[in-house]
């Protein structure tokens, strides 16, 4: 229903941010790290969330991402037996994507076992049922023993086509998205996004 939210942030708090938009305040439940990273920003009055809507017989709740990233790590966890949104959040407060993705392509259960609410047993279905999912349905690039992930840009977006100039450049797919990670949620022009990849991508 929601692709993602954008507008004035309201309100955050531990797992929770309010974005109004056009007067409206809608409540998302967030994970540790994409309230680290709202706080962190640089423009602490405006915030863009991608969005995950959960609707059940007693509840609906929207569910907010700073990145792409998040978002398909959280949609991944969920659709693990036995793992609702709010152990999945607990996972998301825990680890951020690229640990996630490197502690279940390494079998790490410890380190998915800390985040609260998850045991031994659930970290070690997660490892088990997400294993060959995560390097597939992730696109997951693995270099000098760091995993990165690189999510889906949406089709005719700007991010595609700035996707597009960088990889006419001479950039690969992944580096290109490093690139311009972030880079959506600040409502700059196409031409400022390829601007502000390439300084990235040239410090890196």
């Amino acid at each position: 229903m929601f692709y993602y939210i954008k507008g004035e942030l309201t309100l955050i708090e531990p797992n929770m941010a309010v974005i109004d938009v056009g007067g409206v305040g809608y409540k998302l439940t967030i994970s540790g790290s994409t309230q680290g990273k709202l706080s962190a920003q640089k423009d602490k009055k405006q915030a863009l969330l991608y969005t995950y809507l959960a609707v059940k017989e007693d509840a609906i709740e929207l569910y907010g991402f700073y990145t792409t990233e998040e978002l398909a790590v959280f949609k991944m966890l969920i659709g693990v037996s036995g793992i609702g949104a709010k152990s999945a959040i607990s996972v998301l407060t825990q680890l951020s994507p690229e640990k996630f993705a490197l502690a279940v392509a390494s079998d790490d259960v410890k380190a998915i076992s800390k985040a609260p609410g998850v045991g031994a047993k659930t970290a070690a279905r997660i490892v088990l049922e997400l294993k060959d999912k995560v390097s597939k349905e992730l696109n997951v690039s693995e270099s000098a023993g760091a995993v990165e992930i690189v999510a889906d840009i949406p089709v005719g977006s700007d991010l595609e086509e700035a996707q597009k100039a960088l990889m006419v450049l001479g950039y690969t797919k992944s580096e290109a998205s490093f690139g311009l990670r972030g880079l959506e949620s600040q409502g700059i022009s196409l031409e400022d996004m390829i601007r502000e990849a390439l300084k990235k991508l040239m410090k890196s």
